[in-house]
């Protein structure tokens, strides 16, 4: 089962700083019939002015990955962790019992990056920090996993069963993924556009997978994000 969602009808919030489209239900935009799917609770696309960001402020009980597109992205937290990624790294987080975080646009140019939260698998774990640059041709034509479950392969890891890849397919190029049986996925067109399954993509459009393989042909140059998981009961 496939399922398109055009990014002009998601959840938007503009507040000056900062820009948003919300996959899921957050913040102000609320629809009782899109709060998720499966474990996956969140994904915010947001866009960030220079020399802004967000304040420090509480999580719990949830794991937070950042997957930054364009510009900069500068963590702060109460362990006293603090870094900046920048396009194509990663920022993750288990808030467990409680952090609190900030995260701030210290660049000269306005910064994207993906927000994705996933329930854990357990609540009141003990809160984690980490930071992941990824080299940018690891993902050129091929899949790069850069996200898997704590038994799993990826080199981040969270307390879920769910994967996470990133892709940048060239223009006209083609390249399959597996949902296999009792497996569900969720996928975000970052850049370009591209052709799954006879079903067209455009920038930040999105598409529900559900037991079903897929094939991306891509019209223009296309970088591309999945989050796989076990199927929602």
């Amino acid at each position: 089962m496939l399922r398109k969602l055009d990014s002009t009808n998601m959840g938007r919030s503009d507040l000056g700083w900062l820009q948003s489209i919300f996959h899921f239900s957050f913040s102000s935009y609320y629809n009782v019939d899109n709060m998720n799917f499966g474990v996956l609770r969140v994904i915010n696309d947001d866009l960030v002015k220079a020399n802004t960001g967000f304040e420090m402020h509480p999580h719990k009980d949830m794991e937070i990955i950042s997957y930054v597109v364009d510009g900069e992205l500068t963590h702060g937290d109460s362990m006293g962790n603090k870094n900046t990624i920048t396009r194509g790294h990663v920022q993750y987080m288990s808030a467990g019992t409680g952090i609190y975080h900030s995260e701030h646009n210290l660049g000269k140019t306005t910064s994207r990056f993906l927000q994705i939260w996933i329930h854990p698998d357990k609540k009141g774990l003990e809160p984690n920090y980490g930071d992941y640059k990824f080299q940018w041709e690891d993902r050129k034509n091929k899949w790069l996993q850069i996200v898997s479950s704590t038994d799993g392969d990826g080199p981040i890891k969270i307390y879920q069963d769910a994967n996470i890849y990133v892709l940048e397919l060239d223009e006209n190029k083609e390249i399959d993924f597996k949902v296999n049986e009792e497996r569900q996925a969720y996928l975000v067109q970052i850049e370009g556009s591209a052709e799954i399954n006879n079903i067209l993509l455009n920038n930040r459009d999105a598409l529900e997978i559900v037991e079903e393989d897929i094939v991306i042909k891509s019209k223009e140059k296309s970088h591309i994000i999945i989050i796989e998981m076990k199927k929602s009961n």
